[in-house]
């Protein structure tokens, strides 16, 4: 898994992901993330242009969004008081990052 970058968003309590994802294979993609990040799935929906799971890291519920027409991904919650989650998360991709 190589991420081309990962940036936090406060405003949105978002962790924003930057990577070569194939919408049809998004799995190829989301298990070896959740993985890495050491999350388990909980649920997967999809439609025509989303994907969109739901994540437990250690009791957090963290939303894994993906959106085809903007090539947008995305890690978010809901709670404010849970930012610092995705905090840590960003900590655990940076060697993933390319360079």
């Amino acid at each position: 898994m190589k991420l081309l970058s990962a940036t936090l968003d406060s405003d949105n309590l978002s962790l924003l992901i930057s990577a070569n994802i194939d919408f049809e294979q998004f799995a190829d993609f989301a298990e070896p993330l959740a993985h890495a990040l050491d999350c388990q799935v909980r649920e997967r929906q999809w439609g025509a242009d989303r994907h969109q799971w739901l994540l437990d890291f250690e009791g957090s519920q963290l939303w894994l969004h993906y959106e085809f027409y903007g090539d947008i991904c995305w890690i978010s919650t809901e709670r404010q008081d849970e930012f610092d989650v995705l905090v840590y998360l960003h900590s655990l991709l940076q060697p993933y990052i390319q360079s």
